[in-house]
C-alpha cells in the first residue's frame, strides 16, 4: 500500500511526548520527512532514532525565532515544506484571581502565539506546495470550560478562531483545520487533573463520562491527524474536528 505522506516534508511541534510524539511516529510510518520540535533534547534525540527520516531541533516554541529556525531547517535540509502540525501546549493552571501574569502570558504565547509564528514563517512555502496544510491540535477546552484553566481555555478557543481565519485567507492553496481532543491519556491530562481536589478520581470520572467509556490514546489522535494532513481529506478546510469519545454529548 502506498504511503500517504511519501516524500512530503512537515514540521511537528510538541513532538517529544503524548499526542505530538504519536503523530510524529504515524507520519514517519507514512513516509514523511520531518522536522521535529520540543524542549527536551534527550527525548527528541531518542525520537529521531525511531523516526528515521527526521531531524530534531530543541527550542522554545513561544519565541518567534524558534519557529523561524524550524522553517529554515525544513528548507535547508529538504528543499520544501508541505505541512505543519502544531501540538505544543501547556496548561497554566490557576483561577483568574490567583494566576500569575507571567503564567498567563507564557500559556498564551505557547498555545496561541506559536501557531501564529510558525504559520507566518511557513505559509510562503506552504503556498507553493500542492498539498499545503496547517493542522492545529486544539482541545474541547475551546468549547467547554474547566475550573482553574482560564489561560488554557482562552488560548484553545482563540486557536480555533485563528484556524478559521487562515482557512479563509489562504484557500484554495492551503487547507487549515483543527483537532479538538477530549480526555486523552497523556501526561497533560494527569497534570490537568491536578486542578481538582482528587486528581485520580477526576480522571476516572471523565473516563466514565465518555460515551465510549474509555480515555483516548495518542494513537487515536495520530490517526485523525494523518487523515487531516493527507489527501484523504482534500475537501475539508476551516473545520474543528472533535475527537473525544463522545464526551461533548454528555
Amino acid at each position: 500500500m502506498e504511503q500517504k505522506l511519501k516524500n512530503r516534508v512537515g514540521i511537528i511541534t510538541g513532538a517529544t511526548s503524548g499526542m505530538g510524539k504519536a503523530i510524529a511516529m504515524e507520519f514517519d510510518k507514512e513516509g514523511a520527512k520531518l522536522i521535529l520540535s520540543g524542549r527536551n533534547s534527550e527525548r527528541g534525540n531518542e525520537l529521531t532514532k525511531a523516526a528515521k527520516n527526521s531531524i530534531f531541533i530543541a527550542g522554545d516554541i513561544s519565541k518567534p525565532e524558534t519557529n523561524e529556525q524550524l522553517v529554515k531547517a525544513a528548507i535547508d535540509h529538504y528543499g520544501q515544506l508541505d505541512f505543519i502540525a502544531l501540538n505544543a501546549g501547556i496548561l497554566g493552571l490557576g483561577s483568574v484571581i490567583e494566576l500569575p501574569l507571567d503564567t498567563w502570558n507564557t500559556t498564551l504565547n505557547t498555545n496561541l502565539s506559536s501557531i501564529f509564528y510558525l504559520s507566518k514563517y511557513a505559509l510562503p512555502y506552504l503556498l507553493n506546495s500542492d498539498i499545503g496544510n496547517i493542522l492545529i491540535n486544539a482541545s474541547i477546552a475551546a468549547f467547554k470550560s474547566f475550573p482553574n484553566h482560564p489561560a488554557y481555555c482562552a488560548s484553545k478557543a482563540a486557536s480555533i478562531a485563528l484556524m478559521k481565519q487562515m482557512a479563509v485567507e489562504y484557500a484554495p492553496k492551503v487547507r487549515v483545520n483543527a483537532m479538538c481532543p477530549g480526555p486523552v491519556d497523556t501526561p497533560l491530562l494527569w497534570d490537568s487533573a491536578k486542578a481538582f481536589e482528587n486528581p485520580k478520581k477526576a480522571v476516572e470520572n471523565v473516563k466514565k463520562a465518555t460515551l465510549l467509556q474509555r480515555l483516548g490514546t495518542p494513537d487515536d489522535v495520530a490517526k485523525l491527524a494523518l487523515f487531516l494532513i493527507s489527501k484523504d481529506s482534500s475537501w475539508i478546510t476551516g473545520t474543528s474536528m472533535t475527537i473525544d469519545g463522545g464526551i461533548m454529548n454528555t
